[in-house]
């Protein structure tokens, strides 16, 4: 096992590995911006390192100074949560060279995977269903053509994207020249790469992924999937786990497939396999995360096992400690993203937290690195909470969420709670009856949510 692991990240998932590795025995390293001096993550490590000013370009992200923080430390692991350098082929790479282990896959799954074009070319030739599309796109000619072939509307998606950025909807040829435009520009400005892609987009459609976990000695598992249709502007609000569109027989065939395709691949440790749903239950792969998620809560949920800890024994070379290729579903997990925004606008919230009370109780768990007086800083994310809620059945589980939301208060700034109490108490939510136009109805019926 590793003696000290340093943790390339901040925040509730800096503070979520810190807890797996107190568990494990092993000491942790906290990093930090100048702005997270004062952060929960940076007290519970058993030592911490500035490592920059606060923009990530100069702290997060900074390659140079988290290596040397592991070095004068002592670390000889790196766990890079999620966001960030997660799916950095280059840091993994660096990570290797410095005689660190990086606690997650191999930089040349990282890099196969990362690239959108290549991903689906792969997951086809392993058996897995896509939409129709295109590969990387040379010209907006190019995507005239293709899209008149496949029909609209579609959409165009950055190779190297992520967090709805570098995605653009297409509805007639009369919009896709300037959208080409734009998703060029916004992936090229957010990600270094301005290459795109398009296929099919489906409207009425619903997001599952499938979570699993590959060891060093060629064993994959799944652990069911996580309903996460629930979405603002291509970004997660809301996921659970299992959906209520997936039955046991579909589970079990398309985690077979999964676990063909990954271990083709040589897949180790925690990833995400998404899938687009369409209005007649049809799944088509979308991308693949190399890492873990900031949703893997409501898996750990209803499988009982800590998914961190496990990436971490499986780092240290450790084989996965669990017999078959999946595990039993126990009950029915939400999880709630609560976000330092603004809940009509969805715009950043940051300031002091002036006041701090989070819910308990049978079934509720609460993953977050803010408290009272904790300044929410600008620079970053605008998650502070995570609200996961447990029950015998998806009734329970909502139940549970509506009286935890109601028991939740954050003052000083503005949350995305209010959001999160529309959607419960949202019939057609109680009922699993949405798809990922479900927020932009709510804009539509005067809820004052858009």
């Amino acid at each position: 096992m590793f003696q000290k692991i340093l943790i390339a990240n901040r925040g509730e998932i800096a503070l979520r590995v810190i807890c797996a590795c107190k568990e494990l025995g092993i000491p942790s390293v906290a990093v930090y911006s100048e702005a997270d001096r004062y952060s929960l993550h940076v007290r519970f490590a058993d030592e911490a390192v500035c490592i920059g000013p606060p923009r990530s370009s100069e702290s997060y992200l900074n390659i140079a100074s988290i290596i040397s923080a592991a070095e004068i430390t002592g670390a000889d692991a790196i766990h890079p949560g999620y966001g960030f350098l997660a799916e950095s082929s280059h840091f993994a790479e660096v990570c290797e060279t410095s005689g660190l282990t990086f606690i997650g896959p191999t930089p040349e799954v990282i890099r196969l995977m990362g690239d959108k074009d290549k991903a689906r070319k792969t997951m086809v030739e392993h058996g897995l269903p896509i939409l129709p599309g295109s590969g990387i796109l040379q010209s907006a000619g190019e995507a005239r053509k293709i899209a008149s072939e496949i029909g609209y509307p579609v959409i165009i998606k950055a190779v190297a994207g992520g967090g709805g950025r570098g995605m653009r909807v297409v509805q007639s040829k009369r919009d896709l020249e300037g959208a080409f435009g734009t998703a060029q520009s916004e992936a090229g400005s957010a990600f270094g790469c301005p290459d795109v892609y398009l296929e099919k987009y489906v409207a009425a459609s619903r997001h599952i992924e499938f979570q699993v976990m590959g060891d060093q000695e060629g064993r994959v598992i799944h652990l069911g999937e996580r309903e996460c249709t629930i979405q603002r502007r291509h970004q997660k609000l809301l996921e659970e786990s299992p959906s209520t569109q997936i039955d046991a027989q579909t589970r079990g065939r398309m985690g077979g497939q999964i676990i063909n395709a990954l271990r083709a691949i040589g897949y180790t440790n925690a990833g995400t396999v998404e899938f687009l749903m369409d209005e007649n239950r049809n799944l088509y792969f979308l991308e693949m995360n190399t890492r873990i998620q900031v949703e893997h809560p409501v898996t750990e949920m209803v499988t009982g096992l800590d998914l961190v800890k496990l990436q971490i024994m499986i780092a240290a070379g450790e084989r996965i400690p669990i017999e078959g290729e999946t595990v039993n579903l126990r009950g029915h997990s939400i999880e709630c993203r609560i976000c330092a925004e603004d809940p009509v606008t969805f715009a950043p919230s940051a300031g002091k937290i002036t006041g701090f009370h989070t819910p308990g109780g049978t079934g509720i768990r609460i993953d977050t690195a803010a408290y009272s007086e904790s300044v929410i800083p600008p620079y970053y994310d605008s998650l502070i909470a995570k609200l996961v809620v447990h029950g015998r059945n998806r009734a329970e589980a909502v139940s549970r969420m509506t009286r935890a939301l109601d028991m939740f208060v954050v003052e000083g700034i503005t949350t995305s709670i209010p959001v999160h109490q529309k959607i419960a108490a949202d019939p057609d939510f109680q009922a699993g009856n949405f798809d990922t136009r479900f927020l932009a109805r709510f804009s539509t019926n005067g809820s004052g949510v858009s």
